[in-house]
């Protein structure tokens, strides 16, 4: 069971100034109400991480530049932690290298490779105390 009203045929749903919605003849209503609808649009405050590129806006930066730094900011920050990374890991390696290296020496080098081993870290020390 419907307990709704029912539209009459020639009536429509208006919308009036206030915001309220009613079934209304258009044809009697006074020309204020059967204007166009009025399209309501909320703009926003731009994201946080935004603030360099309305600062450059501001200046009179054009829009290009400002859509290279969108893009190429965040492009240029994760190069350079690849290329960050890839040298701690060349670090890493060389670490590991070097001290097998000195392990494989100094084992299986006997004496002469444990001299060898000795003189490489006197030639190193003394590296240091001139430099610094």
């Amino acid at each position: 069971m419907n307990h709704l009203p029912e539209l009459p045929a020639h009536a429509s749903v208006v919308r009036l100034p206030d915001g309220t919605h009613v079934y209304a003849d258009p044809t009697t209503l006074p020309p204020a109400y059967t204007g166009p609808q009025v399209t309501h649009q909320h703009i926003h405050q731009a994201a946080p991480d935004r603030t360099v590129q309305r600062i450059a806006l501001g200046s009179g930066v054009g829009a290009g530049a400002v859509a290279a730094g969108v893009y190429f900011g965040p492009l240029l920050i994760t190069a350079l932690t690849a290329i960050a990374a890839n040298i701690a890991f060349l670090a890493f390696l060389a670490l590991v290298l070097g001290w097998g290296v000195h392990t494989v020496v100094k084992s299986i080098g006997g004496p002469s490779g444990a001299q060898a081993v000795k003189n490489v870290s006197k030639a190193a020390k003394a590296s240091r105390r001139r430099r610094g």
